[in-house]
């Protein structure tokens, strides 16, 4: 069975966030930022990491705070993995919307230092980002600067941790081929 995780986005949702307006000035750089998509942070995304193993886990019993490694089973973790968080973010408030950008489970500094030790190729999530705003950056940079790109706003989550139940599947992640960007969009597929 196969998943696609990547969020559709539509013209409505380009309009709203201002992609297409029509002022001088308006900058394009939230276009490589929009639905399902990694910040690049100044790196090229490697070809041999178009095809990984991937593992979800389920969150979305932790209702605000942090993600900790005693929420997950880290021995599961294997190199080159795509990990993936499951918290329902995107699924209970819809991409978009301001209670979606303003509601965030973080993944703890010592959970992404945990997965960077593991030396996981992506880490994946259901939300607008692995950290609050203030943080958003600096952990993109940290795991960018390491080899690992985290992917935002993955959609069907709850579909796919359902089907695997943490069992190990196919990931294929096909990022749109645009340069000077700081973020690229993404399809991401999962094969069961």
């Amino acid at each position: 069975m196969r998943y696609d995780l990547s969020f559709k986005v539509d013209k409505k949702v380009l309009e709203a966030l201002g992609i297409f307006a029509q002022s001088v000035g308006q900058s394009t750089e939230k276009a490589g930022h929009v639905g399902t998509h990694f910040d690049v942070m100044d790196k090229e995304f490697p070809l041999e990491k178009m095809i990984t193993k991937g593992r979800v886990f389920d969150v979305s019993n932790l209702k605000s705070g942090e993600v900790n490694l005693k929420d997950i089973d880290l021995s599961l973790i294997q190199p080159n993995d795509f990990v993936m968080f499951y918290s329902g973010i995107l699924k209970k408030y819809g991409y978009g919307t301001k209670e979606y950008f303003s509601t965030y489970l973080e993944l703890a500094d010592e959970l992404i230092d945990a997965l960077i030790a593991q030396k996981v190729s992506f880490i994946g999530v259901d939300m607008g980002g692995a950290k609050q705003p203030k943080d958003h950056p600096r952990i993109d940079q940290y795991c960018a600067d390491r080899g690992i790109f985290i992917i935002e706003n993955l959609n069907n989550l709850d579909l796919l941790s359902e089907e695997t139940k943490g069992k190990p599947f196919t990931v294929y992640t096909f990022p749109v081929n645009m340069s000077g960007f700081s973020g690229l969009p993404c399809r991401v597929v999962a094969e069961t």
